[in-house]
C-alpha cells in the first residue's frame, strides 16, 4: 500500500515557506553498496569486503564498470544456498575468506566488512565478526562494518554508514582550539582545490574525513567545527556531534552560490571575515562565472523533474533554479533531513513542489503528465521514460563525477545540458 501525506511547512523548523508532499510506496533506488565504488578510490589502503549474493556482485561490477584487468579494492564474499539453509558455518568461511585476501593482499590496512540484503536476512552478525577479526589481525588490519543493505539503505546511505563506522575510531583530543573537519568523500582534486581555498581564506587546520589512508584519521574534540560535504551524512553527523564535534549550517558546495556560502560558514566559525573570504575567492568564482555563461542559453528556462534517489536533490534544483535559470517542476529526495537541508530550501522558489520519499507510480504521472524538457532519475527508470519521449539524467553520474567547488561548476552545469545536447543532434 501507498501513503501520501502533507508535512507541516518547511519554515516551522526554520526554513523557506515550503509545504513538502510526504509519500510512502514502491521505489525506485540503488542499494547502499553502490558507495563502495567512490568509497573504495578515496580511501587508498582500504578494502570493502560485501558480505552478500552474486547479485551483490554483479551490481558493484556493473556500476564500478571494472576492466577484467583491474584489480580493485573491494570484492564479494558470495553467500550460497548452503549458507542461507544453515548447513554451514558461515563464520568460519568469512574467517577464511579475509585470512585469504588478506595473504593477497598485504598492503591493506582498514578492512571493511559490508552487510548486504542475504547476511541481514540470515542475522549474520558482522559486528561482532569484525571484531573477532580484528582481535586476529591487530598487528596489521583494523577491521569494521557497516550495512549496505537495500532492506535498511538506500543509494547514498552507504557512504553514511561506512564514516559513521569510522567515527568511534577516530582519536579524541584534548585540545579544544577551533579545528575544521570536512565530512563527506570528495574527489583528491577538489580536496586539493578547497585545501587551497581554506589556506588562502585564513584556514590553516583542516583535516578531511574519510582520509586518504586510514593511518590519518583526524583527531577530534570540542573545538572541532564539522562541515558537510555531502546532504546524506545524518548519522555521521549525528555520531560527530555525539563525541562532542560541533556542525556548522551551510548550504553545500555546488555551483557559485552554495560553495561561496559554505566557505562563509567556516571563515565566519573561524572569525574570519566575509570580506576576506569575497577576496581570496575572487578569481575562483569569476572563472566559474565565465564556466556557467557557455551553458546558461542551453538551459535557461527549462523545466526539470527530480525523482528521489541521491539526496543530491535539492542542492542541485537550487543551483539549477539560482544560477541557470532553470523551472524546478518537482523536486524529490528519499530523505530530507530538515535541519541540515534549512540554508537550501530557503533558496528555492517558493513555488517548487518538494516530495519526501516516494510512490513511483504516482509520481511517473505526475512526470509523464508534466512533460518536462529534463528528467533526473535512477538508472532503472531511463530507460522506460525515454522510451516516452522523455530527456532523463541519470543521477547516479552525479555521484561518480567531481561537482563540487568553483572549479567544476561549469563541468556540473554541462553534466545537465548534455542530454539536451544529444536529444537535439538525435532530431537532426
Amino acid at each position: 500500500m501507498s501513503d501520501t501525506t502533507l508535512l507541516d511547512r518547511a519554515g516551522k523548523v526554520g526554513c523557506s515557506d515550503h509545504t513538502i508532499l510526504k509519500e510512502r510506496g514502491q521505489r525506485e533506488v540503488f542499494c547502499g553498496l553502490t558507495g563502495i565504488v567512490w568509497l573504495h578510490r578515496k580511501i587508498q589502503d582500504a578494502f570493502f569486503l560485501v558480505v552478500g549474493s552474486r547479485t551483490c556482485a554483479h551490481l558493484i561490477q556493473s556500476a564500478a564498470g571494472v576492466m577484467i584487468f583491474a584489480e580493485p579494492r573491494f570484492a564479494t564474499a558470495i553467500v550460497e544456498e548452503r549458507d542461507l539453509a544453515g548447513m554451514a558455518d558461515l563464520n568460519d568461511e568469512l574467517d577464511r575468506v579475509v585470512a585469504r585476501l588478506l595473504e593477497r593482499r598485504p598492503e591493506i590496512r582498514l578492512l571493511f566488512l559490508v552487510g548486504s540484503c542475504p547476511s541481514e536476512v540470515i542475522k549474520l552478525d558482522l559486528q561482532r565478526a569484525a571484531e573477532r577479526l580484528s582481535g586476529q589481525f591487530q598487528s596489521r588490519v583494523r577491521v569494521l562494518s557497516y550495512s549496505g543493505s537495500g532492506i535498511e539503505t538506500t543509494f547514498t546511505e552507504g557512504e553514511d554508514a561506512c564514516l559513521a563506522a569510522l567515527v568511534p575510531e577516530l582519536p579524541q583530543t584534548a585540545d579544544d582550539r577551533p579545528h575544521l573537519l570536512v565530512v563527506g568523500a570528495l574527489a583528491d582534486l577538489v580536496e586539493d582545490q578547497f585545501r587551497r581555498l581554506f589556506d588562502d581564506i585564513g584556514i590553516a587546520d583542516v583535516d578531511f574525513l574519510p582520509p586518504r589512508r586510514s593511518r590519518d584519521l583526524p583527531a577530534i574534540g570540542s573545538g572541532t567545527c564539522v562541515l558537510l560535504a555531502q546532504p546524506f551524512l545524518t548519522d555521521t553527523a549525528r555520531a560527530l556531534e555525539r563525541r562532542g564535534c560541533t556542525r556548522l549550517a551551510a548550504p553545500f558546495p555546488l555551483g557559485i552560490e552554495g560553495t561561496s556560502g559554505w566557505l562563509r560558514a567556516a571563515a565566519e566559525a573561524f572569525g574570519i571575515t566575509l570580506a576576506t573570504v569575497d577576496r581570496a575567492t575572487a578569481g575562483p568564482r569569476a572563472r566559474a562565472a565565465q564556466a556557467l555563461d557557455r551553458y546558461r542559453a542551453d538551459l535557461e528556462g527549462k523545466r526539470v523533474f527530480f525523482f528521489p534517489d541521491s539526496q543530491l536533490e535539492i542542492p542541485l534544483a537550487r543551483f539549477l533554479s539560482r544560477e541557470l535559470g532553470v523551472e524546478l517542476i518537482e523536486v524529490a529526495t528519499p530523505y530530507l533531513h530538515r535541519a541540515h537541508m534549512a540554508e537550501e530550501l530557503a533558496l528555492l522558489p517558493s513555488s517548487t513542489r518538494l516530495v519526501e520519499g516516494q510512490d513511483v507510480d504516482r509520481q511517473l504521472d505526475r512526470c509523464t503528465d508534466a512533460q518536462p524538457d529534463l528528467t533526473v532519475c535512477g538508472l532503472g527508470l531511463a530507460n522506460p521514460l525515454e522510451a516516452l519521449g522523455l530527456t532523463t539524467k541519470w543521477s547516479i553520474e552525479l555521484l561518480f563525477t567531481p561537482l563540487q567547488g568553483f572549479e567544476q561548476a561549469g563541468d556540473l552545469a554541462e553534466l545537465f545540458a548534455r542530454p539536451l545536447h544529444r536529444k537535439t543532434r538525435l532530431r537532426v
